[in-house]
């Protein structure tokens, strides 16, 4: 039933693509669709504009208008289906389909010469498990357990040329994207790795673009409704792979 009311308005004009609104949208009315955040039904938002103070760039605004009444019944419902639709994998699926199947795995021998190949014999994996997508990771993963985790936007391991020495190197890794994945999946995701792997420390590795900008905020939503309060550093990597910016962040 349509009724005048307030509902969340998006200038895609000046929406960068962060998902900080999604983040903090607790009825789920928020996605990032080709970039861009977009209400995906008027039945979702309750127009209480929760979302406002988490964007930038000033994209988001409250507007009194014509749209369909909020229905907290489909809200729930809502929710339900997309808890569902990414429950975490089960450790072994019965296929063993490789990129879903836990690994962990020792490093190569201490001089790093056996089994590598003579072009990369001056580098050497410091990657110790599998998967590393967060999206595919269980929160009960024995290599999560006291780990001290790197978690880190999927295009940084590209810009900086020494990722595994500087940054892998005795951390666990989750990689994964905050602009084209589910910002309040990686929340659900993360909250119970918090509450259930005892993480030692955090490492958020992002690059310079305002969509990377999502991730702490991430996991600063992520460890309040864990109740857990972690070491964290945040380090910014320009498009060009210099560090611009390497600090110790409040939870």
């Amino acid at each position: 039933m349509k009724v005048t009311r307030k509902i969340i308005e998006i200038d895609k004009d000046l929406c960068d693509g962060c998902g900080n609104c999604i983040i903090s949208c607790a009825e789920g009315a928020l996605e990032l669709i080709d970039g861009k955040a977009e209400l995906v039904s008027e039945v979702y938002c309750d127009g209480l504009g929760a979302c406002l103070g988490e964007c930038p760039t000033g994209a988001l605004q409250i507007v009194e208008r014509e749209a369909d009444d909020f229905d907290e019944a489909a809200v729930e419902a809502h929710l339900e289906t997309r808890h569902h639709a990414e429950e975490p994998t089960p450790d072994v699926l019965p296929c063993g389909c490789p990129s879903t199947r836990l690994q962990t795995f020792a490093q190569s021998d201490p001089c790093g010469c056996a089994n590598v190949p003579t072009s990369y014999d001056s580098a050497q994996s410091r990657l110790t498990h599998w998967p590393v997508q967060l999206r595919l990771v269980p929160p009960t993963a024995s290599f999560l357990k006291n780990a001290d985790l790197l978690i880190a936007a999927d295009c940084t391991s590209f810009a900086y040329a020494s990722f595994h020495e500087d940054f892998l190197k005795g951390r666990t890794l989750l990689v994964g994207c905050p602009k084209f994945d589910d910002a309040r999946a990686y929340v659900e995701k993360l909250s119970e790795i918090f509450s259930k792997a005892d993480v030692k420390s955090i490492t958020v590795v992002v690059m310079e673009v305002p969509c990377c900008h999502g991730l702490p905020v991430i996991i600063r939503e992520a460890m309040r409704i864990a109740g857990k309060t972690i070491p964290f550093e945040l380090v910014v990597l320009s498009v060009r792979g210099e560090v611009l910016q390497r600090e110790a962040m409040v939870a």
